[in-house]
């Protein structure tokens, strides 16, 4: 959004998650409002992490963003706000005395070190401390009919794919495992190496594709993502932000946070995230699930696999 750029006149987003899901449609093309990448990026950091951008004043959310001010201002009145400060008010109702937000509030008291002896402990509490804020802030943007929609999906597709690589591998295959253990005909996208498009060509429109990525982003996956929705594949995304490229081709996309201070992206809000959406398969499929339950359970007891303690 470069600063020739029009301002659009608009009713702006009252909520946000208006604002959230306008952020969406900006991104798959589907809105009158275009916004350049790095513009929209600043809008997806901004509305995934609403608790700072109630409280940081504009030069501070600027320089977090490595923009200028001037283009935080433009951004708002391109979104129909009469300046910055009209936009960041939609950020401090939101979470003006809402209990969703406590645990990002309350974080920053465990960032400290007490002293020399307890700075091996404090590694630890800082990175419970921040996964929690994690999870805090997806719980704040989950949708209950997306959620809905996206389990009975996977429950009910004939076959569930996922994919991710590096560090997301990890992530796919334990949502796999689970997965497999409810339901049959659901495995990674690619095991054995043959490469992703003799994957994809194995599927057929209205199976499941489940991929997962978070900045930096692995182009492969987002290009499978979009191949796959391309091809009638159901694209369901785990992600981080509403600017992430596996967004537009997803049906569903559920936005993770994974901010912390490990040396990589933390996965913890990942692997409650995937959880919860398993126990919500698991419900749709109801009996089916415990039978399939009970046929594992009976395989490990006749092979004799598990050891009594």
């Amino acid at each position: 959004m470069g600063s020739d750029s029009p301002l659009i006149s608009v009713m702006p987003p009252q909520s946000l998650e208006e604002l959230r899901e306008l952020a969406i449609r900006i991104g798959r093309g589907e809105s009158d409002i275009s916004l350049g990448g790095k513009a929209l990026d600043v809008l997806s950091r901004l509305v995934d992490s609403p608790e700072l951008s109630a409280v940081r004043t504009i030069s501070e959310l600027a320089d977090g963003f490595g923009v200028n001010a001037s283009t935080l201002t433009r951004l708002a009145k391109g979104l129909g706000y009469d300046g910055f400060g009209h936009f960041q008010g939609i950020f401090r109702q939101a979470i003006a005395d809402d209990g969703l937000y406590f645990y990002s509030r309350q974080a920053g008291r465990l960032m400290s070190v007490k002293d020399e002896n307890d700075a091996e402990i404090h590694i630890f509490e800082r990175l419970a401390a921040e996964t929690q804020a994690n999870v805090d802030r997806f719980l704040a943007q989950l949708n209950g009919q997306a959620l809905r929609e996206a389990a009975s999906t996977i429950a009910t597709a004939k076959r569930v794919r996922a994919y991710g690589v590096r560090q997301f591998h990890s992530f796919v295959s334990f949502f796999i495992y689970g997965l497999t253990m409810i339901r049959g005909d659901a495995a990674l996208l690619d095991p054995l190496r043959l490469g992703e498009a003799e994957a994809l060509a194995q599927l057929a429109r209205g199976d499941v594709l489940i991929v997962a990525s978070c900045a930096p982003y692995t182009r492969n996956v987002a290009e499978v993502a979009a191949t796959a929705a391309r091809a009638g594949l159901h694209v369901i995304a785990i992600t981080d932000t509403r600017s992430s490229p596996l967004v537009p081709p997803s049906r569903h996309a559920f936005l993770v946070p994974h901010a912390s201070s490990f040396f990589s992206n933390s996965m913890g809000a990942y692997t409650v995230f995937g959880e919860g959406l398993l126990n919500l398969v698991a419900r749709e499929l109801g009996p089916h699930a415990i039978e399939a339950l009970a046929r594992r359970e009976k395989l490990i007891g006749d092979m004799d696999i598990e050891t009594a303690t």
